[in-house]
């Protein structure tokens, strides 16, 4: 995308038109992850083995620390990015390009090595179990030391993609990996083929990891002269005060990962002191719930170049109008997700495994944990709409109350209350109060605006 296209969508356009060109492709490549999540569990399910599904329950905050390391990183520099194309300066775009790349594939490399020196401790630290310490391991080997580095830089090349404008290409990129894995899943798991079972799906998310990373890579790299996208590590000599700002404003969607992990592998701790087949239809749970946050994810990370851009540029009331038409957008889709999965919570689990004790727990865990979806889609678009105007602090408050920090003394509180059950309405509960400190800063934020426009 040249300039002039770009200006044109960014900035001349009806609102809504650029809002569903950027959302859509992303929003469609969250999809597609998604599936390739669920085909990871789903096949894994069909050898009737909880083991082997608590095993993928159990490395899963292992995932999403991978996940929290590319958003710090991808999102942050695509928001500094997006912000230096608004105010029409595309040589410091690529100089922040530069920076986010190179940091990102050094912060992966050594997040590798941190756990294949520290992997027994750390798996038994999210829950594994004698019956399944061994499986997760070969799981999280595959995932998190061989693949893991392909999964930052692909998730980080994406964002500084989709920064640029090129949502499609970004999209392409992420869905080519998906696309593979749940193509090769069956070939690893299945007893009529390699028989691998979880390490199988292990092998396969590597693989289509390493595949996602090198085509974005080779996108960006033929795209050299005519995009912002540069990876000349002199680069690197001029991050004083641009790095900070590219992790500060990256923070928000790091921690709402990260602390993910203390929040997911507290909740499965907590779970793993009844039985192994609550830790499975945790797992699954977890999975489903996948569907109304990625799609959340996806039109966030879709608006957040163009509400960046915008912001830069001085257009605040285009801002409004299309975090408004985002918001509509996911929250909708959310409560229909809510209503779904009241109604047809054993079918959904027992699509995953057939057990039926898991069954009957994992109905049980859905209907109390779905009624925070639509509270958490208002959440993440407050969030992306104050990276956007540069309010790392606040974005990152949000994403804390939502995520780690109040999880831990509400597990202690209504699993006395309630056990085992009363640990899945701790996130209703966080999502609550994120909900009501985000109102608040919306407010505040309407308020500062008004006050700016009126020369105050």
């Amino acid at each position: 995308m040249d300039a002039p296209e770009r200006r044109y969508i960014f900035e001349e356009m009806p609102p809504r038109s650029p809002a569903m060109r950027q959302m859509l492709p992303a929003i469609s490549s969250q999809m597609i992850i998604l599936i390739y999540n669920l085909t990871d569990t789903f096949y894994v399910g069909l050898l009737n083995e909880p083991a082997q599904s608590a095993a993928l329950s159990v490395v899963f905050p292992l995932f999403t620390v991978l996940n929290a390391v590319a958003n710090l990183f991808g999102v942050g520099g695509s928001i500094v990015l997006a912000q230096a194309l608004g105010r029409r300066e595309p040589d410091e775009a690529k100089r922040c390009s530069a920076m986010t790349f190179w940091n990102a594939l050094a912060a992966s490399l050594l997040l590798a090595a941190l756990f294949a020196a520290t992997a027994s401790q750390m798996l038994s630290l999210c829950g594994a179990r004698v019956e399944n310490a061994q499986i997760a391991y070969d799981y999280a080997r595959w995932v998190v030391v061989i693949g893991g580095p392909f999964t930052v830089m692909s998730n980080v090349l994406a964002n500084l993609i989709r920064g640029e404008g090129n949502a499609v290409a970004a999209s392409v990129g992420v869905s080519l990996g998906g696309v593979l894995n749940i193509v090769l899943d069956p070939f690893f798991i299945f007893p009529q083929h390699l028989n691998l079972g979880a390490q199988g799906a292990g092998i396969a998310t590597a693989v289509s990891n390493m595949a996602s990373c090198v085509f974005s890579l080779g996108y960006a790299l033929l795209r050299k002269k005519s995009g912002v996208l540069s990876f000349n590590p002199a680069a690197l000599r001029e991050m004083r005060g641009r790095m900070g700002r590219i992790l500060s404003l990256g923070s928000p969607s790091a921690a709402q990962h990260a602390l993910a992990v203390i929040s997911v592998a507290a909740l499965t701790k907590f779970t793993s002191r009844y039985t192994i087949e609550a830790v499975a239809a945790l797992g699954i749970v977890k999975k489903l719930d996948q569907l109304p946050l990625f799609f959340s994810l996806g039109s966030g990370s879709g608006l957040l170049p163009l509400l960046s851009y915008n912001h830069a540029a001085g257009n605040r009331e285009r801002c409004e109008k299309i975090f408004r038409f985002g918001c509509v957008v996911s929250v909708g889709f959310c409560l229909t997700c809510t209503i779904v999965y009241e109604l047809f919570a054993p079918t959904l689990v027992s699509i995953f495994i057939k057990d039926s004790l898991t069954i009957s727990y994992g109905a049980a865990f859905l209907r109390r944990m779905v009624v925070a979806m639509p509270m958490m889609a208002f959440c993440n678009a407050v969030v992306t709409k104050l990276q956007a105007a540069g309010q790392g602090s606040r974005a990152t408050i949000i994403s804390v109350l939502r995520k780690g920090s109040l999880d831990l003394p509400f597990l202690f509180l209504y699993d006395r209350l309630l056990p085992l059950y009363g640990c899945m309405w701790v996130q209703p509960t966080v999502d609550a109060i994120g909900l009501a400190v985000a109102l608040i800063f919306l407010y505040n934020s309407k308020k500062q605006l008004g006050r700016t426009t009126l020369g105050i």
